[in-house]
C-alpha cells in the first residue's frame, strides 16, 4: 500500500461542523466525498443522551445536505472514535442503574430506541446512496461493538479488542447484537459469542467473518481510503452488491424494537448483586479513562 499515495490531497482534517456537537468531532473531505464523525463522549466513552442527540443530528444533517446537493454529498460515511484506544464502551451504565433503581421502564425503553434510531439508520445506510463504514481502532464493548456492526463495512485495527460483556451483569446486549451477528456467523456462533462475555481480538473476528477489513495498527484511515479508491474504480459493482446485501439479509426496525422491548423487561429483573457487578465495570472503565 502506499500511503503517501492514499492520503495525497485528500481533506480528512478539513472540520465541516466542528463546535456545532458537544461529543461529537466532524469533518468532510471533498475529493473523497466522505463524511467523518468521531466519538468523544464525557464523562466516560460510551452511549451518554448527549452522544446520542449529537449523533442523531449530524445523521440528519447529513441527509439535509445530500437533499440540496441532489444526493452528491456523500458517497461515504466514517464512524470512528476521537478517544484513544477506545471506540465506544457501551451504553451510558451509570443511567440504566438510575432507571432500574427507579423502576423506569419507559427511560430504559427511550433509551434502547434512540440507540436502534440511529443503528438501523446505519444499517440502512441513511435511505440513501452511499456506504457506511466503522473504523474501529481502540476497544468496542457491548453497545460499541453493537454500534460498530451496524455498519456495511466494519474495518479493524489489529489488537484492539471488541465483545458482549452484558452476561457478566446478568443481561444481554439488546440493541442489535444478535440480530446483526446472526446474519454474519450464525444463530448457534452468535448466542455462544453473546453467553460467553468473552473478548475477542480484531484478529479472531477477522477470520470469523465478523471484520470485513484488518488493518496493521495505526493504519486504519489509510485503510478506509484504500477500501473507497476500490470501490469507486468499480462502483456500479459496489453499489449493487450493497443493494444484493440489502435484500438477503434485511433487518427490520421491527425486529430491533421487539428485541429493545425484552432488553427492558430483563434490566428491570437485575438483582442487587447483578448492579454491583455492573457498577464494578463502569469503575474499572473509568479507571481507563482518567
Amino acid at each position: 500500500m502506499n500511503n503517501i499515495a492514499l492520503l495525497d490531497n485528500t481533506n480528512f482534517v478539513t472540520p465541516l461542523h466542528d463546535g456545532k456537537y458537544q461529543q461529537l468531532k466532524t469533518h468532510y473531505d471533498e475529493k473523497f466525498k466522505t463524511g467523518w464523525f468521531l466519538m468523544r463522549a464525557e464523562p466516560r466513552p460510551c452511549f451518554t443522551p448527549t452522544l446520542l442527540s449529537d449523533l442523531s443530528s449530524y445523521l440528519n444533517d447529513v441527509k439535509t445536505e445530500m437533499h440540496l446537493s441532489n444526493g452528491e454529498k456523500y458517497d461515504f460515511l466514517v464512524v470512528g472514535s476521537d478517544v484513544e484506544g477506545i471506540f465506544n464502551l457501551g451504553g451510558d451504565l451509570n443511567l440504566f442503574t438510575h432507571y432500574i433503581d427507579n423502576r423506569d421502564r419507559a427511560g430504559l425503553l427511550d433509551y434502547a430506541l434512540k440507540c436502534i434510531d440511529i443503528l438501523y439508520q446505519n444499517i440502512r445506510h441513511h435511505d440513501l446512496d452511499l456506504t457506511t463504514i466503522s473504523l474501529i481502532q481502540g476497544d468496542a464493548l457491548g453497545g460499541g461493538f453493537e454500534a460498530a456492526l451496524s455498519s456495511n463495512i466494519i474495518i479493524a485495527e489489529r489488537g484492539v479488542k471488541m465483545g458482549l460483556p452484558e452476561v457478566l451483569f446478568n443481561l444481554f446486549p439488546g440493541m442489535g447484537a444478535y440480530s446483526l451477528l446472526s446474519r454474519k456467523i450464525g444463530h448457534v456462533k452468535a448466542e455462544q459469542m453473546i453467553l460467553s462475555g468473552q473478548l475477542y481480538k480484531a484478529e479472531e473476528l477477522h477470520a470469523m467473518g465478523v471484520i470485513d477489513i484488518l488493518a496493521e495498527k495505526g493504519e486504519g484511515e489509510l485503510a478506509v481510503y484504500q477500501y473507497i479508491k476500490n470501490a469507486n474504480r468499480a462502483a456500479n459493482s459496489y453499489r449493487a452488491m450493497r443493494q444484493v446485501k440489502d435484500l438477503c439479509n434485511p433487518v427490520t426496525y421491527k425486529e430491533l424494537a421487539d428485541i429493545a422491548s425484552i432488553w427492558a423487561d430483563a434490566a428491570l429483573n437485575l438483582t442487587d448483586k447483578d448492579l454491583r457487578m455492573m457498577q464494578r465495570l463502569v469503575n474499572r472503565q473509568n479507571s481507563r479513562v482518567s
